[in-house]
């Protein structure tokens, strides 16, 4: 069997490791093309994600040497769509998980791929990654949040060259540009995001939670609404079980013992 037409339940493989769930497109002969059995994957993994107390930090790669080549054309096609209500394109690009998320980022990252990259929070990528957005070149517009998204990460002007050009950049440019956190060896991607993602996972969860969810949101807020709304939101977290244990094994020069409460 191909992987064009692999079961549901193999087109996505999860794993967690300490803390960390490693989540990985699992159709490499396609170049990891996103078709609605991804789609569904994805989405049910950051709901584990997000529903797990063990759980800390999510990694999102591809199998076989290519991060993502875009949506699976010859599934669209057939009506097979891979959007999940709600949640958008591959299931996270509307709506992904409230706690981090880490792209490791193999080879090709362009068009509907280069949007999974988007909605994750930090990328590591190999020095031989590619990173794009070529809609244009088909005739189509990057509608799965690169249109939208990238200007607020890499200045406009960068932003609009790459999608009105459809031409992609190296990991080397992406990194100059800010889009891209670390680069590392070819092959390297996945072991440089989990090293990230375990960093981040060291930290209080409720924190992590609530530091994403403002930083995300606060571009929103109005000038005269942005301290409240923050207040709202961090106030539970500066009264929580886990702030009293991080001050306490400071206190006693110990690793934090976090509870996620």
């Amino acid at each position: 069997m191909s992987e064009e037409n692999a079961p549901e339940e193999q087109a996505v493989l999860v794993e967690a490791r300490d803390g960390v769930q490693v989540i990985t497109i699992n159709r490499p002969r396609a170049r990891n093309a996103i078709n609605g059995a991804v789609a569904r994957g994805l989405a049910a993994a950051v709901d584990e994600l997000d529903a797990s107390d063990d759980l800390r930090v999510g990694v999102l790669t591809g199998a076989g040497g290519t991060f993502c080549a875009g949506m699976d054309l010859k599934g669209f096609l057939t009506g097979d769509v891979p959007v999940v209500e709600g949640r958008g394109f591959g299931g996270i690009t509307e709506r992904g998980p409230r706690k981090p998320l880490v792209a490791a980022v193999e080879g090709y990252a362009v068009a509907g791929g280069f949007e999974l990259l988007l909605a994750c929070d930090l990328v590591v990528a190999s020095e031989t990654a590619r990173l794009g957005v070529p809609e244009v070149k088909r005739g189509l517009v990057a509608a799965a949040g690169a249109a939208m998204l990238l200007p607020q990460r890499v200045p406009p002007a960068i932003a609009l060259e790459m999608l009105l050009t459809g031409d992609p950049i190296d990991a080397a440019r992406a990194a100059s540009l800010g889009l891209v956190n670390r680069v590392v060896p070819e092959g390297g991607a996945l072991d440089g995001a989990l090293e990230l993602a375990a960093r981040v996972a060291a930290n209080g969860p409720l924190a992590l939670a609530v530091t994403k969810q403002v930083a995300l949101e606060a571009p929103d807020w109005s000038y005269a609404e942005r301290w409240q709304k923050q207040a709202d939101l961090t106030l539970p977290v500066f009264g929580s079980a886990d702030a009293t244990e991080g001050a306490a094994a400071f206190a006693e020069k110990r690793p934090p013992r976090w509870t996620g409460r």
